[in-house]
């Protein structure tokens, strides 16, 4: 019996004259998933992608297939659904074979049936009535409930096929990536940075990211600690260009040269403005941050103010307005919260300030930044960065060509 996917459409069934262009992203990200488990056909009609499996082999690899489809973003259910000819007796006949190992456990359950093809010669209601009965001739033990099923059975008459499945799943929601432009994620080893960057693709960005780190007072751990939370985000968006610039320069002449308060807003105002400097060269328009408002002493308003004014680029903090409860709820639901608690220390908790201005007066951070040469650290930090492209199936690093 051949299974097939069913991903329905979220939200861009609401768009107008570019819908096309949304359809195209969703169907190619689809097509590339399905490439790697084998032969299938990806097409799309009715606001429902249709992935068919085209031989044997692949009709062994489509529960790994539906596995990875739940994750991109576009749309707002999935299932897996077994296909059989548009004929009354065939339907049931379908549903009396398919569907006893997805109602094993359940007690009661209930049958819909949607006719997308009205041509059909049966109603819906006859049809769940019809696929009701044979359900019940094969599990006799099972009882129906119309009110609180524990499954309820679905039957989709369409274009050609008859698709019978024991209800869906929630897609990932959204809208594809790449359909929004593209951002590059400062992304640190913590918990709130990644879910930024997630919460971002899923509006449709196609996400790079820049990670600073401070050798030898962070270790290898910690920068493989971000590569890894940059591959579990590839489960979303496919590939995540990550840059690795080094502060350990900087770091050292904001220690011996400023005032401590300010250490980490004069800090935060460099990664802003060689992140611009990278975002630029990767033709990404916006930065995204993973700051929530009053969480720590660098995301009060006037820190964030203080840290936006070294910034060329608008700044997406999609974080901004959640606690921390809600980020690692988020965190946990997409798998990065378990490599992000690694006890590995990044950048910004290295000659972290006793007593950090929380209140800073950008006059006086401009004051600190002066005594520094920030053209010079700033150039010999860019010029010593590299690149590692990390993708869903396999990474490797490539040393930047910098001029």
């Amino acid at each position: 019996m051949k299974e097939v996917i069913l991903c329905k459409y979220g939200e861009i069934i609401l768009k107008g004259a570019n819908k096309a262009s949304f359809e195209s992203k969703l169907l190619k990200e689809v097509k590339r998933r399905a490439a790697r488990y084998g032969n299938f056909s990806v097409r799309y009609m009715q606001s429902t992608v249709y992935v068919e499996p085209l031989d044997e082999a692949a009709e062994f690899s489509v529960r790994e297939l539906y596995g990875t489809v739940k994750h991109v973003f576009g749309f707002a259910a999935v299932c897996l659904a077994a296909v059989c000819e548009k004929e009354i007796g065939a339907i049931c006949r379908t549903a009396a074979e398919y569907l006893p190992e997805k109602l094993r456990g359940a007690v009661a359950f209930r049958a819909e049936a949607k006719r997308s093809d009205k041509r059909f010669p049966m109603t819906s209601p006859e049809v769940a009535a019809e696929v009701g009965g044979a359900i019940l001739d094969a599990m006799p033990d099972l009882k129906v409930d119309l009110d609180h099923p524990d499954v309820t059975v679905r039957v989709e008459i369409r274009d050609k096929y008859a698709y019978i499945h024991a209800g869906q799943e929630p897609g990932a929601g959204g809208i594809p990536v790449g359909t929004g432009g593209r951002g590059l994620l400062l992304l640190s080893g913590g918990i709130d940075s990644p879910v930024a960057g997630y919460m971002m693709m899923k509006r449709g960005l196609f996400v790079d990211a820049v990670h600073f780190e401070s050798f030898p007072y962070t270790s290898e751990l910690a920068r493989d600690k971000v590569l890894k939370l940059a591959k579990l985000l590839t489960e979303y968006c496919g590939m995540v260009r990550v840059h690795v610039v080094s502060l350990t320069e900087i770091q050292e002449a904001i220690s011996s040269t400023c005032d401590e308060p300010y250490f980490t807003i004069l800090l935060r105002r460099f990664m802003m403005r060689l992140a611009c400097r990278i975002a630029a060269e990767n033709e990404a328009d916006v930065l995204i941050t993973g700051e929530s408002l009053g969480q720590v002493a660098s995301q009060t308003m006037k820190a964030m103010c203080a840290t936006e004014d070294a910034s060329t680029l608008p700044i997406f903090r999609p974080c901004i307005g959640l606690d921390k409860d809600e980020i690692v709820r988020i965190s946990r639901a997409i798998g990065t919260y378990e490599t992000s608690i690694l006890p590995y220390e990044d950048c910004c908790t290295v000659f972290t300030p006793r007593h950090p201005k929380t209140k800073p007066e950008l006059d006086r951070v401009l004051a600190e930044e002066k005594k520094l040469d920030v053209a010079s650290l700033e150039d010999a930090a860019f010029a010593k960065r590299y690149h590692v492209d990390v993708r869903q199936y396999e990474y490797k690093k490539e040393q930047n060509n910098a001029e």
